[in-house]
């Protein structure tokens, strides 16, 4: 008997995810139907591919060089039903999504009804990390990235930037006073990043230079965290006009410092792996949200 796809996709489910059950989850299937797909197909090849411990799965060397060429096999369908979908002019498929949780849910989320109206049969996955990803690892087809990029083999599309500016809720000014230098913020409760601590560089004016490396008095790995903190009245915080344009227009947090500050842009990339044509539900995918970015208050171009 062949080797199916199905069988391919079980494996390379089972090594992303971690574990049988994990794979069963992602595949919609039981742990039992993935546990005879996996039996199946080592039988078949007549040679084991996963050593199994009580702690976890591991590749058998067999098993590392039938994932590389399963991941290839899978992508090269993926991409022949991308190529017929493009000739409908019907997008389809998966589409797997990354960006920080700040970005996801002020940004992305709002775009996604319109989308899925204009192409029903896309899929998609979103997923959400604070720090960057890989994303061959993590199978991601395009990611977000809010700053500087770093990694000179991805394919990026400028999508504007955003403004950094320096915040606080009323009800804690009202309770500490309201900072009139830079020098004021000692003794105040600042909140920042647990990691990188780049992103506790505020664009605030001082006397050995425009950037002031603060020192949190809280620290959360994620800038919606540290937004939530901040409209509950626990200190002052950093962030970009993206996450925090409808908090300024309601009241709910108001900038500080505004005379100190200095203007720092984060640039804002969509970024994905292609080094042939862009597959039809990318394409599509990003033109969408350039365009509804666009005409958002908080982006600059």
């Amino acid at each position: 008997m062949k080797t199916t796809l199905d069988e391919l996709q079980t494996l390379v489910a089972v090594v992303d995810g971690g574990s049988i059950t994990a794979a069963a989850e992602r595949l919609g299937q039981t742990v039992s139907a993935v546990s005879r797909s996996l039996a199946r197909l080592e039988e078949k090849l007549d040679t084991s591919l996963l050593s199994r411990t009580t702690r976890r799965l591991a590749l058998t060397e067999e098993g590392q060089v039938l994932l590389s060429r399963a991941r290839k096999i899978l992508d090269s369908v993926e991409e022949a039903e991308d190529q017929l979908a493009q000739r409908r002019q019907k997008p389809a498929g998966r589409l797997r999504v990354n960006a920080a949780s700040p970005f996801m849910l002020h940004v992305l989320v709002p775009l996604l009804g319109d989308l899925r109206a204009r192409y029903p049969e896309l899929e998609l996955e979103l997923n959400s990390d604070e720090l960057n990803i890989d994303l061959l690892e993590q199978r991601t087809d395009v990611a977000f990235r809010i700053g500087a990029l770093r990694d000179s083999t991805l394919h990026a599309r400028p999508l504007g930037s955003s403004r950094l500016r320096v915040l606080a809720s009323p009800a804690y000014l009202k309770a500490v006073g309201r900072p009139r230098t830079v020098a004021d913020l000692a003794g105040l409760s600042l909140l920042g990043f647990a990691q990188p601590e780049s992103l506790n560089d505020w664009p605030l004016r001082h006397p050995q230079g425009d950037a002031l490396r603060i020192t949190p008095s809280l620290q959360a790995s994620s800038g919606e965290t540290l937004r939530q903190l901040a409209l509950a009245g626990q200190g002052l915080v950093c962030l970009a006009d993206f996450m925090t344009q409808a908090d300024r227009e309601r009241g709910d947090l108001v900038q500080v410092l505004i005379k100190d500050t200095v203007e720092v842009l984060q640039p804002i990339n969509a970024v994905y792996y292609r080094n042939t044509q862009l597959a039809a539900r990318i394409a599509c995918f990003l033109d969408h949200v350039a365009e509804r970015i666009a005409g958002c208050a908080w982006v600059l171009r």
